[in-house]
């Protein structure tokens, strides 16, 4: 087994691979280099980023980086799905973040699997991508530092939690411009195939949605099950998400509530 941490984007990306072979090493390091540069573009906490430049329009889209359309029209679609509850512009602000992280995890992953690994697992900021498994991950308890609220467990899986945990109320409902208060968290599974950008992007669409409403939309996307905890520690869930709890034990992951 190999691990390796990398801090970016303000967090720390974590790989674990069951399977290394020879080029596992140096196929690590080209993920770092991959996720560095998906940072310099993309974040909004570099003023010369290609994102920063473009949203203060010093910069034309046609002139960024290649990468920021379809970012962006990735962006725009998820919004279409999740009844404008995403946005690439919250509190009027261009920050595709929400899409960005969840889409830096899969290209790792992707390399990983170019690489000939198929035993692994990728984290980044409350998203993991696993490949193989069976893997079980924590999901952190919102309400109770160094607890967790639940562990799921699964092979090929792409889950994703936002919440206030972290950085408090920091997820706006895009139709009123407020802070959504509803939840204290939102887990996602995502759809076999989905991929953990859009399970990522959902996921802080659903949180803003609140739990009535995030609960049946996502009741209603085949394959997606959803754990919600609430404020005063309350858990609901959808129908299939029983499916993926395990008998009690350690979890080999551990997922931040956002």
């Amino acid at each position: 087994m190999l691990r390796h941490a990398e801090p970016v984007m303000g967090t720390v990306f974590s790989i674990v691979v069951r399977d290394p072979g020879p080029d596992t090493p140096e196929v690590l390091r080209r993920i770092a280099r991959r996720l560095h540069r998906i940072d310099a573009v993309f974040s909004t906490y570099r003023p010369q980023s290609d994102i920063s430049r473009l949203g203060r329009g010093e910069l034309a889209l046609d002139d960024c980086d290649p990468e920021v359309r379809p970012v962006l029209a990735a962006c725009r679609e998820v919004a279409a799905q999740t009844d404008g509850y995403f946005t690439e512009r919250p509190g009027g602000r261009l920050d595709p973040s929400g899409w960005v992280k969840g889409w830096a995890v899969e290209e790792a992953a992707a390399l990983l699997r170019t690489s000939g690994a198929r035993q692994y697992c990728v984290s980044g900021g409350g998203d993991v991508q696993t490949s193989g498994g069976p893997w079980r991950i924590g999901v952190a308890d919102p309400r109770q530092p160094g607890r967790l609220a639940a562990v799921l467990s699964g092979s090929d899986l792409a889950v994703a939690t936002s919440g206030t945990a972290e950085r408090g109320a920091h997820i706006l409902d895009p139709h009123t411009g407020r802070p959504a208060d509803g939840l204290a968290s939102l887990t996602l599974i995502g759809a076999p195939g989905t991929g953990i950008a859009r399970t990522d992007a959902w996921a802080t669409a659903a949180f803003a949605m609140g739990p009535e409403r995030a609960l049946v939309w996502a009741a209603r996307r085949p394959g997606v099950e959803a754990l919600a905890v609430l404020p005063d520690g309350t858990k609901r869930w959808t129908p299939g998400l029983p499916g993926h709890l395990p008998p009690s034990g350690p979890a080999d992951w551990q997922l931040a509530a956002r």
